[in-house]
């Protein structure tokens, strides 16, 4: 319960990279309103409950509030519960706290990319740290960081090629970056396979949105979000889904 409790309060944290990264604002100043610019005090920023209590308006002009703020937070809460669960047998707290920091990234990717089409450095940066942290939590050998950075190179080749030979249009180089990441963290393999579910659910969201008219076969779709739930697929059912493709493929 405590590590839910803990999660919420990241994930009021989230919010404010979420909504702040993309527009290139300070993360430091207080906290406002979307609508009024009103400063809010400490008591309209308890972690869902303040949004249950004001009825999801603002206390100051009462418009209503994004339900982004409480599902983030709420999110967060159950992602950290989970993250905590699989990695229940990681003795390494630098390890299991790599993790949690990973999942964190993760959440501020999927929507910061979803919302504005802007996958910011600095949290890939911040992604790229904890993921270095979780690889030495697991080996303290010297060329640990060596093999992180091929495996990143070689995961990111493919996005990379893509994003060349559409000229940017097929995706941003911020999934380029994120590939990388993806790789640096994951190793060369379970990274492809990261690839590879994204490229899955990615294709199956866009078909779902042009057959209810919601997209054109040319628009864009910011391509964060399923790198996403790849990456996620792989960081808890790595062994199972290594078995699986294993099997289906005969490698």
């Amino acid at each position: 319960m405590e590590i839910f409790i803990i999660g919420l309060a990241i994930g009021s944290f989230l919010n404010v990279l979420i909504d702040r990264l993309p527009n290139k604002e300070t993360i430091t100043g207080r906290s406002h309103c979307d609508h009024c610019k009103k400063s809010l005090s400490w008591s309209d920023l308890i972690p869902v409950v303040s949004f249950v209590f004001l009825k999801g308006r603002c206390r100051y002009c009462h418009k209503k509030l994004s339900w982004q703020y409480p599902f983030v937070e709420i999110l967060t809460g159950i992602v950290f519960l989970i993250t905590f669960n699989f990695k229940s047998q990681i003795t390494n707290p630098f390890e299991i706290i790599g993790y949690l920091g990973v999942t964190s990234c993760l959440i501020v990717i999927f929507f910061a990319d979803l919302k504005y089409q802007i996958i910011p450095d600095s949290v890939q940066i911040t992604l790229m740290i904890f993921s270095m942290s979780i690889r030495l939590s697991q080996s303290l050998l010297p060329v640990t960081l060596f093999l992180a950075l091929r495996d990143g190179i070689l995961v990111m080749l493919p996005i990379l090629f893509l994003w060349w030979i559409t000229r940017g249009r097929g995706m941003g180089f911020g999934d380029v970056k994120l590939a990388f990441n993806i790789g640096f963290l994951l190793g060369i393999r379970a990274g492809l396979l990261s690839l590879y579910f994204a490229f899955i659910v990615g294709a199956i969201v866009g078909l779902i949105l042009i057959f209810n008219h919601k997209s054109k076969l040319n628009s864009k779709i910011a391509f964060g979000p399923f790198l996403v739930i790849g990456i996620l697929v792989l960081i808890f059912f790595q062994k199972e889904v290594l078995v699986l493709v294993g099997n289906i493929y005969r490698f």
